[in-house]
């Protein structure tokens, strides 16, 4: 069955919400990621770090790395989401595997979902 417009409205918020916290979430990766000219020009600059502290920044440019990652391909599904509703709005909503109805409320959790939950289940297991 296909979604009403009033419901088709409120999951594109939803995905247009969670859009922009993906991207404001990369946005700051971007700025921890980069050091600051300031950080370069300052006084403490004479003075090298001592290995632990280089140790510490190199772990901290990884997690970023990680997140920057997992946020991207987030950002991807989300993106993905919004092109099927643009795109084909009749569908939106209609499990890619088996044809039924993915359902309102798993959409409001996850907005960008593909399957219904019986074949995400399914495809977790291994099935």
């Amino acid at each position: 069955m296909a979604l009403a417009k009033k419901q088709l409205a409120h999951l594109e918020k939803r995905l247009l919400d969670e859009r922009d916290r993906a991207l404001k979430a990369l946005g700051l990766f971007d700025k921890a990621a980069k050091p600051g000219r300031e950080s370069v020009d300052s006084d403490l600059s004479v003075y090298t770090d001592h290995m632990a502290d280089q140790g510490t920044e190199a772990m901290e440019r990884e997690k970023a790395a990680v997140f920057a990652t997992k946020e991207g391909r987030y950002l991807y599904r989300i993106e993905e989401a919004l092109r099927r509703l643009y795109n084909d709005p009749k569908n939106f909503g209609v499990c890619h595997t088996c044809g039924t109805d993915v359902g309102l409320d798993r959409l409001d959790a996850l907005p960008h979902a593909r399957y219904c939950i019986d074949c995400k289940r399914k495809e977790e297991s291994g099935g």
